[in-house]
């Protein structure tokens, strides 16, 4: 599957400019440099991580282009990290415990796939 344009420009800007964590860029600063809104650089970014683009990124950090393993690892850790906090916080609301409501999630996505 062929990205969109917008997702082409991000990743090639970030493939020449902005390779590992030293050289991270903001959305703001991204979204300026591609006359494109934050959010929708936002969504180029979670399309190229679908397709398994080494993109990476943190708010402190910025998005770059991964250039090691620990870049990614740690990357990787932030949006899981990220995603329990949302689950945890689901699992609140719905007034129970995380570990019942991961089952859910874990019978959902099995009747989704099988």
């Amino acid at each position: 599957m062929r990205p969109e344009p917008l997702a082409e420009r991000v990743l090639t800007c970030l493939t020449i400019f902005h390779c590992g964590r030293h050289a991270g860029i903001t959305a703001d600063d991204l979204a300026h440099a591609l006359d494109a809104s934050p959010r929708r650089v936002r969504r180029a970014v979670t399309l190229l991580r679908e397709q398994g683009t080494p993109i990476c990124g943190t708010p402190e950090t910025g998005y770059f282009r991964a250039n090691t393993r620990e870049e990614l690892a740690e990357t990787c850790q932030f949006l899981r990290h990220r995603a329990l906090t949302s689950l945890t916080l689901e699992a609140r609301l719905r007034r129970l415990p995380l570990s019942e409501l991961l089952g859910q999630v874990a019978i959902d996505l099995k009747e989704e796939t099988g």
